[in-house]
């Protein structure tokens, strides 16, 4: 009888003695899920005024910045020529500033599962105290706004078991061999002869020993890494997520709306609160409708299965400037845009095709 049939196939079993925990009840056999948090407060705070800005304008774009934010653009593209960007002649610039409302969303849920470790010896705690339940499991959070993941082994439910997938054995079968502890001489493919000769590398045998597990046809069970048991207990995930959500006023420049996301702008209002209002009095009306659509979809996407640990919002007046300009007898455009001066151009009127060998 080969290894493979010895140490058969096998699953982990149920948990269903973890259906007795107090405050665990459903949660954790077929993979548990998210748990529905406490009930959160409501907010206290009174709405805030809206915001006042010092100053809404953004200055002009000179045209030499212009000409050398469309050079590094061209630049950065290997199949660009340069020409259009350092002979074409700027015609024109025109402002298209628009705001961007921004709204993050803090949260932290928790979910559990069945989980096991091979035994190392640790005690096992079922039962010795009650379990605390799943969101008074201590948790260090990370810094506000942070993405983050934890993995905790919740105390006083685990317990020790037989190795379910060696059946207590610490053994498992070579996959590489299949449990047959040899495979065919990779010389003469298993016939034992080569050239009407006895094959001298496995001496006639046709077999060579599994280097994989040195001939035995079993290798340590890497479910209990050969500990013969299993401790056995709930682990909880928790985990924070930073929700974020933008709304672009619509603006007639031509620039895809897109293209904003990845720059920054002048920031015009910005604060954080556990729950915030919406923004009220602001003077573009689309931003206050979007910030009164936004923190209501989020309060109504993520109260039922997280904890909404803080909300921020920010309004930006983000600078958009269409530049005109001539090369070669035509008119062609680009849009510079963002703090961070970036360019686009869809239509770039001088391309080639690179071949990278």
């Amino acid at each position: 009888m080969n290894s493979a049939a010895m140490y058969p196939t096998a699953t982990a079993p149920p948990a269903n003695m973890f259906n007795t925990v107090p405050g665990y009840e459903g949660t954790v056999s077929g993979g548990g899920g998210y748990l529905p948090p406490p009930m959160p407060a409501e907010p206290v705070a009174p709405p805030q005024p809206g915001p006042v800005p010092d100053n809404w304008t953004i200055p002009s774009l000179e045209e030499d910045v212009a000409r050398e934010a469309f050079k590094s653009f061209a630049s950065s593209h290997c199949c660009y020529s340069k020409a259009p960007a350092t002979d074409g002649v700027i015609t024109n610039m025109e402002p298209f500033n628009t705001f961007r409302y921004r709204l993050e969303t803090f949260t932290e849920s928790r979910s559990t599962e069945w989980a096991h470790k091979p035994h190392e010896g640790e005690p096992a705690d079922f039962y010795t105290q009650t379990a605390p339940r799943p969101w008074e499991v201590p948790a260090t959070a990370p810094e506000l706004f942070t993405n983050h993941t934890q993995k905790i082994r919740v105390p006083y439910p685990s317990s020790v078991k037989d190795c379910h997938d060696c059946h207590s054995s610490g053994k498992a079968p070579c996959t590489e061999c299949h449990g047959d502890g040899y495979k065919a001489c990779w010389v003469c493919n298993g016939a034992g002869t080569k050239n009407d000769m006895n094959c001298s590398t496995c001496n006639g045998t046709g077999r060579d020993n599994c280097r994989e597990c040195d001939g035995q046809g079993t290798k340590k069970c890497k479910t209990c890494d050969g500990k013969r048991q299993l401790l056995t207990f709930i682990e909880l995930k928790v985990e924070w997520t930073n929700h974020v959500d933008d709304h672009v006023v619509e603006q007639s420049s031509g620039l895809k709306v897109g293209d904003l996301h990845s720059v920054s702008g002048k920031e015009l209002f910005k604060n954080n609160n556990y729950l915030l209002y919406p923004l009220i009095g602001f003077p573009n009306a689309a931003i206050a409708e979007s910030s009164e659509r936004l923190i209501r979809e989020h309060q109504s996407k993520y109260s039922p299965n997280s904890r909404i640990l803080q909300q921020r919002q920010k309004v930006e007046l983000i600078p958009i400037t269409k530049v005109n300009y001539k090369w070669k007898g035509d008119t062609h455009v680009y849009y510079i845009y963002g703090n961070e001066h970036q360019v686009s151009s869809d239509n770039y009127p001088a391309t080639c095709c690179c071949v990278i060998q």
